[in-house]
């Protein structure tokens, strides 16, 4: 980014972008008008577009251009070929809403997270765990700590798991680092999540009618599988994230390559998404209550996030040297990254943060703690909020679709995240950094 000086009045649009969010779904009336994405739209363009004309004028068109272009289009390109994809793989079925069964699916969403990423490994189970648990009465806690245990945590132990270590990656980390560095940060969080989550859903499990454990005994059905056609075009998704990059393919990061050559991956993902969508039978789709409202909903909330963030990117960049002196220690990383992370996208705060830390440099940083308390706070911490992590968006208006009340941006963070998972958080701190 640019040497661009921001004044402190220019990060009043990415707070006032973050207080929509939170606040006007709670208000009578405007949380119904908030609820179209179109009204979405026109609240990120409103605060959006100004800072883009502002940074344009000032000397910060690069900037902003490369956000937009180069930061959110292959954010959004990437979480829409994983919601196509996987949202085409059907598993139908309607297992006992047990605590275990419960947990397993949870367990297995964790495993595959690192290796499909969040978002693919969040879709193509949220659905399957929506109806197992759809004749319980107490089941928004399940969604949390899917949104917790899958959207987040999971993609640890590689850079196809979560975004800022696919940045991290791309600037030199080795790509089995984090699986070699990083298991035993992993493991601790995802069982302590998985433990609290069974603890907790035995309690209410207990609580719930006897009539509403009847009915899902009686509405128990063998899993099924369509659409598999998908599990190829998802393997699509990992090898163009994987291998089509400037490691690969030098000319993607020339200087004066053209913007379809740097953005060739992003081109990949939409033949991805086209393949996907023509060789799924409609009906398959239908049977997975498939849905465009989640992924466009992310698309006009983040659009507004990207636009307004870039002045609060580039305002820590210029805070670089008075930061440093504050932040001496790897455990500082690992709080100061993942607050950030929770409100500002993980994927730029990590490289800002990267650049940051001693050894500013990944061939500086691979051997060290850094890394890690970088990566923990990027990954760990995007759970913290509806908005650190594009999937937590998605499957919350997937669990809405389905008529469960998620609790407010507020509530998520105050009867959830900050008495469950800061908890573990600090605990796994404690233990390994």
């Amino acid at each position: 980014m640019e040497n661009l000086m921001i004044p402190g009045w220019m990060l009043i649009p990415f707070i006032v972008m973050l207080l929509c969010i939170a606040v006007l779904p709670l208000l009578p009336h405007v949380g119904e008008w908030w609820e179209h994405n179109k009204n979405k739209l026109i609240v990120s363009l409103l605060l959006g577009v100004p800072v883009a004309v502002w940074m344009i004028c000032n000397g910060g068109g690069h900037a902003i251009m490369h956000q937009m272009v180069y930061d959110y289009i292959p954010f959004i390109l990437l979480l829409t070929a994983l919601f196509v994809t996987t949202g085409g793989i059907c598993i139908k079925g309607d297992l006992k809403a047990t605590p275990m069964t419960n947990t397993v699916i949870m367990t297995i969403g964790w495993a595959l997270a690192s290796f499909m990423g969040t978002t693919g490994a969040a879709m193509l189970l949220i659905r399957l765990l929506l109806e197992t648990i759809k004749e319980r009465k107490y089941k928004v806690h399940t969604v949390l700590f899917f949104i917790a245990i899958v959207a987040n945590c999971g993609g640890l132990l590689s850079p196809l798991g979560d975004p800022p270590l696919f940045l991290l990656f791309q600037k030199g980390a080795a790509f089995g680092w984090w699986m070699q560095n990083m298991v035993g940060e992993w493991l601790v969080t995802g069982v302590l999540l998985l433990v609290a989550y069974y603890v907790m859903d035995r309690y209410y499990y207990a609580k719930e009618p006897k009539e509403n454990l009847v009915q899902d005994n009686a509405n128990e059905t063998k899993l099924q599988f369509s659409g598999l056609i998908n599990i190829f075009w998802l393997g699509c998704v990992i090898a163009s994230t994987m291998f089509i990059n400037k490691t690969y393919i030098p000319a993607m990061e020339a200087h004066d390559a053209p913007f379809y050559i740097k953005l060739l991956r992003e081109w990949v993902f939409i033949a991805i998404i086209a393949g996907s969508w023509l060789t799924t039978k409609k009906s398959v789709r239908t049977g997975n209550n498939y849905s465009w409202t989640p992924i466009l909903e992310v698309a006009c909330v983040f659009v507004g996030i990207f636009a307004t963030m870039t002045p609060a990117l580039m305002y820590l960049e210029n805070m670089k040297e008075s930061i440093q002196a504050v932040l001496s220690q790897p455990w500082q990383y690992v709080y100061s990254t993942g607050v950030l992370s929770a409100f500002l996208d993980n994927a730029p705060t990590a490289m800002v943060f990267n650049s940051m830390a001693p050894c500013g440099d990944i061939a500086g940083l691979a051997n060290d703690a850094y890394l890690k308390a970088i990566s923990m706070g990027a990954v760990f911490f995007g759970a913290l909020t509806y908005i650190g992590n594009g999937p937590n968006f998605m499957v919350k208006s997937i669990a809405e679709q389905n008529k469960i009340e998620m609790p407010s941006f507020f509530g998520y963070m105050i009867k959830f995240s900050l008495i469950i998972l800061l908890p573990i958080y600090i605990i796994t701190q404690l233990i390994f950094i």
